[in-house]
């Protein structure tokens, strides 16, 4: 129902008038539009796929239409799939990791192939999401978050620098002075647009930051438009376009990633109801939204798109402007489908500089990173927590960054080991599980 007191719309089936509805739709894009395409353009740098090409166009392209597919299960629902609440589904930071060293090192298919299963298994985790939230508590999700954020940022700086490819950080342009500059303007201009405007302007900050990079990058001779001017108007959306490869380890990891997605889509869901409704969302709710999660991914995962998942920072948008309104997330989610049918946008996306990129990340991953750490605030600081936490970094963080310090072990054991994610949280759990509590 409506507050007369304050004109919020605190009832997800109401409506504000089209004068609202559609800039508050648009502001919930502009909020995620970074952070949604990003994902696809490291994963397809990681596979190879050339900087600009029709390949990663056509990636970045179902990344947005596929969030816009999602976002519209999760608000207008069907059947039991969906919350129903205004929740805005993007391509999800959290598989960047596994899909990156999958892609690089067994190629696209497996890395999509695996998306299609874990998606699979993402949707069952609806029907009992709420028996699993025990497994994982903030200490749990919080190491995994952080440990996300940690294995990205050295990649966000690598493509600051001018790079990401082996040859390429070989290169002598690799951390000119031209590169950090572009890479800097990025950051400087989101943090004073974040920090310094409100509204509109600052939840789209980093985009704002990304755009003004993009400019200097041109005008400095850095951008290339041929790719745009290649690009067609209306895209073609191709079933498995890089067929369809079963590899256990892959499977295996992408579902690790994907409990602690569902477990994060859950705190989402609450804190959606608690920011525009003053109430905690129910059981129905939370099943919805971690159908609707796996069901998007599963989709997506079929015409070339990456895992979705819910965004946090559009929680935040509806706790700002105190609007519960689903159908004002529905008309960002129509805005999204709209870009994605459109490869010249996802082309003008791909034809942006490394660096101007990796000032952009260097925002985002940190803020992964901080996300864990804001989450760990939760809990306890006692000896035993701190345990766990130094113990599952340590074998996360450290097989990921000495991976021949497991080289003997089997393929699957050896994906998952230097995958980061999945040895922090699995490290993480059995301790919990395991480690008495201090008296």
């Amino acid at each position: 129902m409506t507050d007369t007191r304050t004109g919020f719309y605190s009832d997800p089936d109401e409506t504000p008038p089209l004068v609202q509805a559609v800039p508050l739709g648009l502001q919930h894009v502009l909020a995620m539009f970074a952070s949604n395409v990003t994902p696809s353009i490291i994963v397809a740098g990681a596979a190879g796929l050339a900087f600009g090409g029709p390949e990663q166009v056509y990636l970045i392209q179902m990344a947005m239409l596929f969030a816009g597919v999602a976002t519209l299960l999760q608000t207008i629902g069907l059947g039991p799939v969906g919350a129903r609440l205004p929740i805005m589904q993007g391509t999800s930071f959290a598989f960047v990791g596994v899909l990156a060293g999958v892609a690089a090192t067994q190629g696209l298919g497996v890395a999509l192939s695996a998306c299609i299963i874990g998606g699979c298994v993402h949707f069952v985790l609806g029907a009992f999401i709420k028996h699993l939230r025990w497994l994982f508590p903030p200490l749990v999700t919080g190491l995994v978050i952080l440990a996300i954020g940690l294995y990205l940022i050295p990649v966000a700086i690598k493509y600051a620098a001018g790079g990401a490819a082996k040859f390429q950080m070989e290169a002598e342009s690799f951390g000119s002075l031209m590169h950090w500059s572009v890479a800097l303007s990025v950051v400087i201009v989101a943090l004073i647009l974040k920090f310094f405007t409100n509204g509109t302007l600052s939840n789209a900050a980093i985009l704002v930051g990304l755009i003004v990079g993009y400019l200097l990058a041109l005008v400095l001779g850095m951008v290339n438009f041929a790719p745009v001017a290649n690009a067609s108007w209306i895209t073609s959306i191709t079933p498995l376009p890089y067929g369809f490869e079963f590899s256990l380890g892959a499977v295996i990891a992408v579902t690790l990633v994907s409990i602690v997605s569902a477990i994060e889509t859950v705190g989402d869901a609450s804190a959606t109801t608690k920011a525009g409704a003053s109430r905690e969302a129910t059981d129905a709710e939370i099943s919805g939204a971690t159908y609707a999660d796996g069901l998007g991914t599963a989709i997506a995962g079929v015409f070339g798109g990456l895992p979705n998942t819910s965004f946090s920072q559009n929680v935040g948008i509806v706790g700002m402007t105190g609007i519960m309104s689903r159908h004002v997330v529905t008309i960002g989610a129509l805005v999204l489908i709209l870009c994605g049918l459109l490869p010249k946008i996802g082309a003008v996306i791909a034809s942006m500089p490394l660096p101007v990129l990796g000032g952009g990340v260097i925002v985002m991953f940190g803020m992964v990173a901080a996300a864990g750490l804001n989450v760990l605030s939760e809990v306890e600081m006692n000896r035993r927590n701190m345990v766990i936490i130094a113990v599952s970094l340590a074998a996360g963080l450290g097989l990921n960054l000495v991976p021949t310090a497991v080289q003997y072990l089997p393929g699957v054991v050896n994906t998952l080991a230097t995958s980061a994610v999945a040895p922090t949280a699995l490290v993480a759990i059995i301790l919990n599980l395991a480690l008495p509590d201090e008296i």
